[in-house]
Parts: C-alpha cells; structure tokens; sequence
C-alpha cells in the first residue's frame, strides 16, 4: 500500500487528497495541528486517515507533500530532515515559489529522501478544504522542479502518482520557475492592488469612482481580492524576482508616457497591436496560474422568474453556477445578464442549455 501524506488540507492540499483517495493502492494520510481540523477532513471524506501527530503523519509515508503557506514551507522541511523517514520517500510542495525551497532541501541534504518541488497551477476564488475539488487540477499545469542530482526513476514515480491530478506536468529549473511565475501571477497582483489603491484615493474625492468602476475594472482587478497574508509571504519569498520586474514594468510606463507626451499615435497603436498579437497567440480555455472564470452573456426579457428559471434548469442538470450579475435591467427593456462559472464543462453545458431553452447567448 502506498502512504500519501498532506501536510495541510486546504484547497490545494484538500483536492489533491481528492485526487488520490480510493485510487487502487493508496491512502491519504491528512495532516494539522488543530484538533477540529483534522476531525473535519474525515468527516467531509477527503483523506482515509488524519491526525495532529506529525512524526505520525510521515511515518512509512512513501510521499510527503506540503501544502500550507509558502512561509510554513522551509521550516516544516527542516522538521522532517530530523525525522526518520521512509528510505526512497518522495517529498514535494505546492508552493507558488520553488527556488528558496529547493535550496532549503539542497542545504539539508535529506538522507535516503528526495525532495522535488511543485507548482500545480490551478487555484479558486475560494480558499479551505470545504473548496476542495477532485477537477481542480484538470487541464491545469503542473510545475516539477526536481534537484539535477534527481534519479530519473525517482522524478518518474512522482509523475505517475500525479497522473491522478489529470493536469499537464512540466519540468522547469526551479529558478525559471520563479521568474516565469513572477511575471505572469506575482507581478500582476502587485499591479492589481496599486491600481485599485489609486482609484481609492481618488474616490476620497468624489464617489463617482467607485460607482462607475463596478464594470469592467471591478473584473480586471479581480486578483487585488487575494489574501493578504499568502500574498505577502510569496512577495517577499520571490522579491529579488519582483523587484526586477517592477523596474522593467517602470520602464513598459515610461515609455507610454513618452508616447503620450510626443503625441505619438503610431507608437501607440504598435504597441496595442502587438499586444494584441500576443495575447493571440495564449492557449484559449487552459487553466493556469491565474484563476479563470468562464462568462456567458444572456439577452432576457424583462418578467418576473426569467433567473429563477434559468437557474432552476441550471440546478435541474447538475451545472455549477459561480456568480450571476444584472447587467441591463430597465422597464421595457431587455435584461442583460452575465453568468461566469468556474469550470469550462460547466460554461458550455450553460450555454447549450440557455440555447435550449431559445434565449440569445453571447461570449
């Protein structure tokens, strides 16, 4: 029988029990200092076993994974390096940042025991194990960022137990990794909040900010909403990385200020056409490290029921419906509703069903 210990289920940690629990050989073993905790995962079915003993937890464990907070990450690896673990134990991590933890596990040289770093991108605007979700990996990517000294065999057996996630492994240096994620997650998020900052400081002023900014800037700056705690811990983890690009994002707005100030209108379509370009060329419908939500746009007519009967169909097929917003809706005038859903199976079984049903669908 295979030991998979979860040191932590939460979301992430949560669904990957999901992933492995009642798979042919396997136990999940749910790990937590806190009592009611522990007694929570058993109850909601996510592992086959839990408990707040840690050396408990990894014993004759085959893989380790760690899935708290990126700051939890190094000091529960230095515990389990005094630990007398399994010889050939696999441990590995979920964390958003990969090179300060694979130079943690190089340090501590783990005797008999390989650690490999990981990153499954994928993620919800939920947090906790009550999230969890055996699709939450599905179609996502998974970063590995095994040491080079790694045996081919031993980076092997942890692919084939990640089989079970359905996402799409991808080996990276676990330096590329930081800076690739950087880029596309971390210094998006620092750009999210600063500029949901500024609009605060003008609504100071005149309110008229805030009310006209419920669109589409409430959706652009969806990210500015993460939690506080986890985004400083990985800002500060990843900071050499994040400063660098601060100042290469400094340099992307000098630019455009210099465009603005010349009055260069050429300069500045280029620069919305290569974006455009770019943008293209991204992977349609892939989860990745930024969490996705699938909008549908519905023309309904303005009587009374007309949601509630979407959503009774909705209910009726089993489809998962995230968030619903009244976009347009005046006396004589045909409603506008946008429906956003966290899965892709759910935003299309959505879109045949309104069909179905003879309401005019946009996307």
């Amino acid at each position: 029988m295979t030991k998979v210990a979860i040191m932590g289920v939460g979301l992430i940690g949560g669904s990957l029990a999901l992933c492995l629990k009642g798979k042919p050989g396997i136990t999940v073993y749910g790990y937590s200092r806190n009592p009611s905790q522990a007694e929570k995962y058993l109850k909601l079915g996510v592992v086959d076993e839990a408990g707040t003993d840690m050396g408990e937890a990894v014993r004759d464990a085959d893989f380790i994974f760690l899935c708290g907070p990126v700051s939890t990450l190094e000091p529960q690896l230095e515990q389990l390096a005094s630990m007398p673990l399994k010889p050939g134990c696999i441990v590995s991590d979920v964390g958003s940042t990969k090179a300060s933890l694979v130079a943690c596990a190089r340090r501590l040289a783990l005797n008999g025991v390989w650690f490999i770093g990981g990153h499954p991108m994928a993620g919800s605007e939920r947090s906790g194990v009550e999230a969890a979700s055996s699709h939450l990996f599905e179609n996502a990517f998974y970063v590995l960022t095994p040491l080079p000294e790694t045996p081919e065999d031993v980076y092997d057996r942890l692919a084939q137990l990640l089989k079970h996630t359905k996402a799409q492994l991808i080996r990276l240096d676990a330096q590329a990794h930081d800076e690739i994620v950087g880029a596309i997650s971390h210094l998006p998020h620092v750009i999210a909040v600063a500029l949901v900052n500024q609009i605060a400081r003008y609504n100071d002023g005149n309110e008229l900010y805030r009310l006209l900014a419920a669109g589409g800037f409430k959706d652009i700056t969806r990210i500015a909403s993460s939690d506080s705690v986890i985004w400083r811990d990985i800002l500060l983890n990843n900071r050499e990385v994040v400063l660098k690009l601060l100042d290469d994002w400094n340099r992307e707005m000098e630019q455009f200020r210099l465009l603005l100030e010349s009055g260069d209108g050429d300069g500045i379509e280029r620069r919305f056409r290569d974006a455009k370009a770019f943008r293209e060329q991204m992977p349609e419908r892939r989860k990745g490290v930024l969490t996705s939500l699938y909008d549908v746009y519905v023309d309904v007519p303005d009587h009374p029921g007309v949601i509630g009967e979407i959503a009774s169909a909705f209910g009726e097929r089993g489809i998962n419906l995230s968030n619903i917003h009244i976009m347009e809706s005046r006396e004589e005038v045909p409603g506008v509703l946008r429906l956003s859903f966290r899965q892709e199976t759910d935003w299309q079984r959505a879109i045949e069903t309104l069909k179905g049903m003879g309401y005019s669908v946009h996307m």
